[in-house]
């Protein structure tokens, strides 16, 4: 049986995934870009809204870092969230800035299905990631992931516009959302044009931890 369509994203507490996007951003993590204001901010940011992964042994472990990092609920939820993914889906915007920042060994280890409009062959990466372009609409990339991911589940990893695009689309099955406690004022908004009209909630799981609160949704045809 084939698994879930997800997706799971860090939130700000006024409803942000990522900051206020800075010019050119397909070249924000440009060497040369590192002492624009612009740039510092929105690392910062980011950085703040990411806060609670850094410490956790999963994530020590999935991109190498060493030995050591804690456990307990949040390194539970990312492992349990790591684990059940078979194959992702993302836009272009999302590998374009992951392109630069991501080490050499991708930290998704499972095939990756790019939306975009322009033909790439596949890029393979060392540890399992391989990154496939396709150009041809969100279907067409959800059908080739859930045939990778076999009984494992298909996360649709981002940004927000892609993930945005496939739950009015009727195409997700639940979601998690972790709330962090931080405010931006301005950025990319989860949920800013879904179609209210379309798409139930119910609720799933509430934990909070020490840093965050996790919250998992199903998403039934309203």
């Amino acid at each position: 049986m084939a698994g879930k369509v997800f997706f799971s994203v860090t939130m700000s507490l006024d409803g942000f995934v990522a900051p206020e996007p800075v010019p050119v951003e397909d070249e924000l993590f440009a060497p040369h870009r590192q002492d624009d204001p612009d740039v510092r901010r929105w690392m910062a940011q980011w950085t703040e809204l990411q806060q609670w992964i850094f410490p956790l042994r999963f994530f020590r472990e999935n991109l190498k870092l060493g030995e050591g990092g804690e456990e307990g609920l949040d390194n539970d939820v990312a492992r349990e969230t790591f684990e059940r993914t078979g194959a992702s889906v993302m836009g272009r915007r999302m590998f374009d800035l992951g392109e630069q920042a991501w080490p050499a060994e991708a930290p998704f280890h499972t095939p990756v299905f790019v939306v975009t409009h322009t033909k790439r062959d596949p890029w393979e990466r060392p540890g399992g990631t391989t990154f496939h372009f396709v150009d041809d609409g969100i279907e067409h990339a959800l059908d080739q992931a859930r045939e990778a991911a076999g009984d494992r589940d298909v996360r649709i990893a981002g940004g927000g516009a892609t993930i945005l695009e496939y739950l009015n689309a009727g195409l997700v099955d639940e979601f998690s959302v972790t709330l962090a406690p931080v405010l931006f004022g301005a950025g990319t908004r989860l949920f800013d044009g879904v179609d209210a009209s379309r798409v139930a909630l119910e609720p799933v799981r509430s934990e909070p931890s020490s840093r965050v609160t996790h919250l998992t949704y199903a998403v039934h045809p309203r």
